[in-house]
């Protein structure tokens, strides 16, 4: 077989994704309450869940929500993963916990990182607290919350764990 016959079995090439999101109106007043420090989520109306962040509509019900309801920067870690691979993309220091957390008067698990706390002592129902960047440094973005950390508050027991999800 000449040269020029022999199949590509493979190449490399660099490759580059650029997009913008554009929050809708739900999202927006979700960010704009993290630029001020408060976490907003939405109260379905038909059955009553809150979610957070909002999407502006019940996934389970498949309504409009309007109403607004400000939740507490506590929850309860309900799942997790400890991350050891490096990536160039993670700009926090490895091991850590990547996490779900229920945060208090919400019903949707929220997305983050645990710090402040070694990564064989995470747990499922352990109680954590939102660390949040300086105030004069809060703007309309996740990053305005830094991680999550352990307080000194008893572990939600599994069966409470399982009405909450």
């Amino acid at each position: 077989m000449s040269e020029e016959a022999k199949p590509v079995t493979s190449i490399k090439t660099p490759m580059r994704l650029e997009y913008r999101y554009t929050a809708g109106e739900a999202t927006s007043r979700f960010l704009r309450g993290i630029a001020q420090g408060k976490i907003l989520g939405q109260r379905c109306p038909s059955c009553k869940k809150v979610y957070v962040p909002p999407r502006g509509s019940c996934p389970r019900c498949a309504v409009p929500t309007a109403e607004e309801v400000q939740v507490s920067d506590k929850g309860t870690v309900t799942t997790f993963a400890i991350v050891r691979v490096p990536s160039e993309n993670i700009d926090v220091p490895l091991p850590f916990a990547s996490t779900h957390i229920v945060l208090d008067g919400a019903d949707l698990p929220f997305f983050s990182v645990v710090q402040e706390c070694p990564v064989e002592k995470i747990r499922i129902g352990m109680r954590v607290q939102a660390v949040w960047v300086p105030k004069d440094e809060l703007g309309p973005t996740l990053q305005s919350i830094r991680y999550f950390k352990p307080i000194d508050e008893p572990d939600v027991p599994f069966e409470k764990l399982q009405e909450m999800l």
